[in-house]
C-alpha cells in the first residue's frame, strides 16, 4: 500500500511578499533613518521565516542555520548614511549573501502598525482602552495613549509589565502613586514626557531611559516605566511573521537574542 503524499510545503515569491509587505505596512508613509523594506537581496522563493529585533552576524547566522530563506528585523543595517563593506558590516553581508537570505526591516512602521506595531501590541497586552495617538516622530504620531480597565498602584502596574517582558522595569516615579491614563511608545520614548503631560496622561511607558530627559518626568509630573528598548520591541516583529503566516501559511520562528539594554 503506498503511502499519501506529503504536502507541498507553502512558498511564496520574493517579490510578492515584500510588495505585500509595503503595502501592508506602507513603508512609504513614514519619515525614517532606517532603509525600511528590502535590505539584502538572496533566494527568490521564500519558504520558511526568521523575526528577531536586530541585525547582527548572530541573527543572520542563526537565521540561515535555521533554513529560513528570509530574516524579519525591526533595526536592519543601513541607517540613511554610506557604510564601507568592511569588518563586521562585511561580516554580516557576507553571512547572508553565502546563504542566499533575504533580510527586511521594518522600523518606524512597524511601531506605528494598528495591527501588528509594537505599541498596538503591548496596548492589547495591557487591555488599555479608548486609544488615541501619542508619540510625537517628523510631524505624525506613533504611539498609543489610553485608559487602563481599572486604577493600578505603579508598583503593581511595573510588575504586570515585568511578566509581560520578562524583564526588571526601571521606574520613576514622577507622578500620581497610580496609573489609569497612559502613554505607551516602544524603544526610545524618553522625549515624550512633555507631551504626555499636556494630554493629561500620568503615566509613560517605553524602552529605554535618556539621560537627558531624566528630570522631566519629576518636574512633568509623569511616572515613566522603562522596560527595555530590545523588550518593548519583541512584539511586533513576531506579530507580523504571524500575520504572513496567517496570510500566506509560511512558517516562521522567533530568534531571541536580548541586549539587555
Amino acid at each position: 500500500m503506498s503511502l499519501p503524499d506529503s504536502p507541498a510545503p507553502r512558498e511564496i515569491s520574493r517579490e510578492h511578499l515584500v510588495a505585500w509587505l509595503a503595502d501592508y505596512l506602507q513603508i512609504s508613509a513614514f519619515k525614517d533613518p532606517s532603509l525600511n523594506g528590502l535590505q539584502i537581496e538572496g533566494t527568490p522563493t521564500i519558504r520558511r521565516i526568521a523575526a528577531s529585533v536586530d541585525t547582527s552576524a548572530r541573527s543572520l547566522q542563526d537565521a540561515a542555520d535555521s533554513g529560513a530563506d528570509l530574516l524579519l528585523v525591526h533595526h536592519g543595517l543601513f541607517w540613511g548614511q554610506q557604510i564601507a563593506v568592511t569588518g563586521p558590516h562585511a561580516r554580516r553581508l557576507q553571512i547572508a549573501l553565502s546563504a542566499g537570505l533575504n533580510l527586511y526591516a521594518a522600523h518606524i512602521p512597524l511601531d506605528a502598525h494598528p495591527e501588528v506595531g509594537n505599541n498596538a501590541m503591548i496596548a492589547s497586552a495591557l487591555s488599555v482602552q479608548n486609544l488615541e495617538p501619542f508619540g510625537e516622530w517628523a510631524g505624525g504620531k506613533i504611539g498609543l495613549a489610553g485608559e487602563l480597565p481599572f486604577v493600578q498602584s505603579l508598583q503593581d502596574f511595573a510588575d504586570r509589565v515585568q511578566k509581560l517582558t520578562g524583564e526588571i522595569c526601571l521606574v520613576h516615579g514622577g507622578g500620581s502613586p497610580n496609573v489609569q491614563r497612559l502613554g505607551i511608545l516602544s524603544g526610545s520614548g524618553a522625549g515624550t514626557i512633555a507631551e504626555a503631560a499636556s494630554m493629561g496622561l500620568d503615566t509613560v511607558l517605553t524602552g529605554e531611559p535618556e539621560h537627558k530627559h531624566f528630570h522631566d518626568g519629576f518636574e512633568y509630573g509623569v511616572n515613566v516605566v522603562y522596560a527595555g528598548h530590545y523588550e518593548t520591541e519583541v512584539f511586533g516583529v513576531r506579530a507580523l511573521a504571524a500575520r504572513i503566516e496567517d496570510e500566506f501559511g509560511i512558517p516562521w520562528q522567533f530568534l531571541h537574542l536580548p541586549t539587555g539594554l
